[in-house]
């Protein structure tokens, strides 16, 4: 299969800090919106485009503990939304939309790891609908200032979890199937994948470009809260003393390290006119190696790199693209 997914030698690491790829970096006059952009690799993504000067929108579920997180960072607007309710994400798109504003940097950084099973008001699987359709959503929404920006980008952070399993189209909220939340996780963060792929494709003519990543294992974050002590102590994440592992050439980094490939996806000339691609360690990701395919665990996670195949699969892309479209009754470009 033809990939896109080949290293274009960023000139940085997975040790590279945001502080190190916003270098010589001026976003004046930009606008980004940042979900998830009051915790963990969110609220550094927000630190560092507001440092360069961008207008930073952050919608939020919850706006004093937002307020709380954002106070150290001077102009950052807050704006209600909640992921899995589409009437809030349609507001908050109308209220942006009549702001005039138009949109260069869309980051859809929120998200939930290996929760148990719980559905929301429209009986969606919950992972599924937080880290992918309602983002699908908001994008759509948004679409009219993304266009009007000539020249944005948006932004899916993904993960190396997209390994535990392809988007299962015939039944993707698991209505007729055990319930695994490594599975679901997995399709979840898979479908991250094929929605900039498709994206991409969909907008280019229009200058939206789209990219998808993966952070790196950050342990001291509120996204590792369904997982136990000895769950992250196993993978590696947590040392013995439950105290978070840091190694960015195992890929286990800090927040500022983690955050640094959704700014640098976000902002770095060095991507202009490309898209549609997996990015992890501030670099194009290649592809997994096919005797890396499968037989791995958890614990691989810092060892294992690459995008599987199946999540840049430009079929698998637009057949998301029509499911999301069904299920968000939203439709876009």
């Amino acid at each position: 299969m033809p990939t896109p997914q080949k290293p274009v030698n960023s000139g940085f690491s997975a040790q590279s800090t945001t502080a190190d790829v916003i270098d010589g970096i001026d976003l004046s006059g930009k606008v980004a919106v940042v979900t998830g952009g009051y915790s963990g690799i969110g609220l550094e993504t927000t630190r560092t485009l507001r440092s360069a000067g961008a207008e930073v929108v952050v919608p939020a579920r919850d706006h004093d503990k937002a307020a709380n997180a954002l106070k150290g960072i001077d102009g950052v607007e807050i704006e209600a939304m909640e992921l899995t309710d589409p009437v809030s994400v349609d507001a908050f798109a109308e209220r942006f939309r009549a702001s005039g504003r138009p949109l260069h940097i869309l980051v859809n950084s929120a998200g939930i790891m290996a929760s148990p099973l719980i559905r929301d008001a429209r009986g969606y699987e919950s992972q599924f609908a937080t880290n992918h359709l309602g983002h699908f959503q908001l994008t759509a929404r948004l679409w009219p200032a993304l266009r009007e920006a000539d020249g944005a980008r948006v932004v899916s952070v993904s993960s190396w979890g997209h390994r535990f399993s392809p988007v299962v189209f015939e039944d993707p909220n698991f209505d007729r199937r055990d319930y695994d939340r490594w599975s679901s996780y997995g399709q979840s963060k898979t479908a991250n994948v094929l929605f900039a792929c498709a994206l991409d494709e969909r907008g280019k003519d229009d200058g939206v470009r789209a990219f998808s990543l993966h952070p790196g294992g950050i342990a001291n974050t509120n996204l590792g809260r369904y997982m136990k002590t000895e769950e992250l102590q196993a993978a590696g994440f947590l040392d013995e003393n439950g105290n978070p592992v840091a190694n960015a050439e195992a890929t286990l980094k800090t927040v500022e390290q983690g955050a640094a490939t959704s700014v640098w996806c976000a902002t770095n000339p060095r991507l202009d006119g490309m898209g549609g691609v997996y990015c992890e360690n501030v670099e194009v990701a290649g592809l997994v190696p096919e005797d890396e395919r499968e037989g791995w665990t958890l614990e691989d996670a810092t060892r294992l790199v690459g995008v599987m195949p199946y999540a840049i699969d430009p079929e698998a892309a637009t057949r998301l693209w029509h499911l999301s479209e069904q299920l968000t009754g939203t439709t876009t470009a």
